[in-house]
């Protein structure tokens, strides 16, 4: 967190206001107890500073920037006991010293006032424009909500979080902790509210494809297409875990799922997608075109239409129109091995060897990456969703060819 120092001499500049109302031998008293705040500052001596702090306190009892400094040296003594009391007589005097705020928040979470620590966390974090201190105060917030069991409170304020730092590990376990218990308490309901409805069936079908069961996972589905044949998703799911079976007659049975998901919502793009993979394989590349566009257009920030299309205009010597699609691939989806990996083979095609290259090493380290996550799964002994981009380049070679 930032320096005690530089917290304090930048809460200390503050100070001026109240000497020039002073009387003026009062107002010199003042401004050379502030000289003597900033030498100690300025030499790094918080003892001396915060001796000095209590003079000034004596000269201008109750001003919030006086009051506000003491407090953050305290904090970071981890003298909260001390500290709250100066944090919270600034505050009260001036409601606009958030950062004040947020480390009375701190030191209440601390010292285990968590009710108080939560109201001035809660109030504080919107109106702080630090980033660091945002993400510390957000974290401590948020696990706060958690162990209080408001996981809802909690979700809102970790998306925020995630949103403004998606690399930041308490972030994501909290994330992780807030949403799986969120979905077990929302299992747990519709158990209780429905437990053999067309939507109960479909939950029981995730679980089953969560741990490697996709023979339990399409009866599940089955089941919930039998109870309530009119949910597009439920046919679009059963489609997806039929496609990547051995059982060729499944595969076929999957072209028929994702068709009625389609009809039942136009608006299906992912449908659409799978579509236009299915017409590429058996030949229809004209159809298989019409139904990459369709899903892009329904979907503008999908990657799988766009590698799907590209694969087709590649394979119709279209190269310079399937440049666009896999650089806007992955513009919006940087990691994406696939689309690196054909890039890399198309820029092989026209001859740009550099680029090529390039992208041939992206696609081995995001390959690298998907590969221990899917090694994390084995260990966790849950099934990895089926990962089927349209048009995947299969990973299969290691040299643009």
């Amino acid at each position: 967190m930032t320096s005690p120092f530089r917290v304090a001499v930048a809460v200390a500049a503050l100070l001026s206001a109240a000497a020039a109302q002073a009387p003026p031998d009062r107002s010199q008293q003042i401004a050379e107890q502030q000289r003597k705040v900033q030498e100690s500052l300025q030499q790094h001596n918080a003892d001396a500073a915060l001796a000095e702090l209590r003079k000034l306190a004596e000269l201008q009892p109750g001003d919030p920037d006086t009051e506000g400094n003491i407090g953050v040296l305290l904090f970071f003594k981890n003298q909260c006991a001390e500290a709250v009391p100066h944090l919270k007589a600034a505050t009260a005097a001036r409601g606009d010293l958030w950062r004040i705020q947020t480390l009375a928040g701190l030191c209440e979470q601390k010292l285990g006032d968590l009710s108080a620590a939560q109201r001035d966390l809660a109030e504080a974090i919107p109106h702080l424009t630090d980033a660091k201190i945002r993400l510390e105060a957000g974290v401590q917030l948020a696990d706060m909500e958690v162990n209080a069991g408001d996981n809802e409170k909690a979700a809102t304020l970790l998306d925020q979080l995630r949103a403004e730092n998606p690399a930041s590990l308490p972030v994501l376990y909290l994330s992780y902790r807030v949403h799986t218990e969120l979905a077990n308490a929302a299992m747990l309901g519709m158990s209780m509210v429905a437990p053999d409805s067309s939507e109960m069936h479909q939950v029981m079908a995730h679980e089953s494809m969560r741990y490697g069961d996709p023979t339990a996972a399409i009866a599940q589905y089955r089941e919930a297409i039998r109870l309530n044949p009119r949910i597009s998703s439920t046919h679009f799911e059963l489609a997806e875990v039929l496609y990547v079976s051995a059982n060729m007659e499944d595969r076929k049975n999957a072209e028929q799922e994702y068709r009625t998901a389609l009809s039942l919502n136009p608006q299906d793009a992912q449908s659409a997608s799978r579509l236009g993979e299915i017409d590429a394989e058996h030949g229809n590349k004209d159809q298989a075109l019409t139904e990459f566009k369709r899903a892009i257009e329904l979907a503008p920030g999908d990657v799988n239409p766009k590698l799907g299309i590209a694969n087709v205009l590649i394979d119709l010597n279209r190269g310079d129109e399937a440049l666009s699609y896999l650089q806007d691939a992955v513009r919006v989806e940087p990691d994406n091995d696939n689309a690196h990996y054909m890039l890399s083979r198309l820029y092989w095609k026209q001859g740009r060897k550099e680029d090529a290259q390039q992208e041939l090493a992206l696609y081995k380290k995001y390959k690298a990456m998907k590969s221990k996550l899917q090694e994390i799964y084995k260990q966790m002994r849950i099934a990895p969703r089926p990962m089927r981009l349209s048009g995947t380049a299969g990973g299969q070679d290691e040299q643009p060819k």
